[in-house]
């Protein structure tokens, strides 16, 4: 176990391990315990009742959180002619191809979303071995492999995150800021568990929605009642 510090566990002491809270309830004590001093990501993890192992029981995609996530993204797109001035005109920070491809071969990385064109994937499918390990590479199931150069940039600067279940059967996914008001981070959270629902694969059985549990970044768990999610 590591070993936690007076603030964490100060704010520890005010969450009951044995209560399991109502959405609104977790998200005003996740604010209130907060322990930096900087503005903290407000966290969801989400314990699904899939097998993450079979190929027909993974949980992946993307949804536009009404309120965005209080992070400034930096946007790149693979894309050539009227589909890069495209890109450009949506406000997408990068936008090239094949010179593009050989600085991320050289080992830039400084963007945190890309996005290409379905006829730029030829070219980027080689930079898989980079960029799948840090999930940033373009897939259409997240909206990321599209023509719809304009859509996909502004979706993803208005707040768009995609999520992904882990080996372990988790979804983490940011939902917005501790300086957010409970009602905007209420509104992401509903619509993030919406998504999750609605992405269930028909090969699971029993409970689906295992455990919630949501967080600051530097602060404790709190868990909240799967059944009351949405």
């Amino acid at each position: 176990m590591p070993k936690r510090g007076k603030k964490y566990l100060e704010a520890a002491k005010q969450v009951d391990r044995n209560v399991l809270y109502e959405p609104q309830e977790a998200l005003e004590l996740v604010k209130k315990i907060a322990p930096a001093k900087f503005d903290e990501t407000v966290e969801v993890a989400v314990r699904l009742g899939v097998d993450p192992r079979r190929a027909d029981q993974q949980v992946r995609g993307a949804v536009v959180l009404p309120h965005g996530t209080g992070r400034s993204v930096k946007v790149l797109v693979f894309a050539k002619g009227e589909k890069a001035k495209e890109a450009e005109a949506a406000g997408a920070d990068y936008v090239g191809a094949e010179e593009l491809i050989a600085k991320i071969e050289d080992g830039w990385l400084d963007f945190d979303v890309a996005v290409a064109t379905p006829d730029m994937m030829s070219q980027v499918g080689k930079l898989g071995r980079i960029l799948g390990p840090k999930g940033l590479m373009p897939n259409p199931k997240t909206g990321t492999v599209t023509f719809d150069v304009e859509k996909a940039v502004k979706d993803i600067k208005a707040g768009k995150i995609e999520y992904r279940v882990d080996k372990a059967g988790i979804v983490h996914a940011p939902i917005g800021k501790v300086s957010f008001d409970t009602e905007k981070l209420l509104e992401n959270f509903r619509t993030l568990m919406e998504a999750l629902i609605k992405a269930r694969p028909a090969e699971t059985k029993g409970q689906y929605i295992r455990s919630v549990t949501v967080s600051s970044t530097m602060g404790p768990g709190v868990k909240i009642n799967p059944l009351k999610v949405v």
